[in-house]
């Protein structure tokens, strides 16, 4: 993948940030899971999506780093 590719990658980014960001969406109580309020694990549900983006970020990041080294 080329720098500029890899480039676009960090838009990725801006989902957990946008999801979080727009409080409406998820200021409220119901649904409820194990007693939690929809406004509490909606929150958490975040935590392991932004790892899972900010992974595949690194990658495409890390992979077009190498393609580059690898092309000098």
């Amino acid at each position: 993948m080329s720098t500029s590719a890899s480039r676009w990658a960090y838009l990725l980014l801006v989902i957990p940030f946008l999801g979080t960001l727009w409080v409406p969406l998820y200021n409220r109580v119901q649904p409820t899971v194990l007693g939690f309020p929809f406004f509490y694990w909606y929150q958490l549900a975040w935590v392991p999506v932004s790892v899972v983006l900010t992974g595949i970020v690194y990658r495409l990041g890390r992979g077009a780093q190498n393609s580059d080294e690898a092309g000098s």
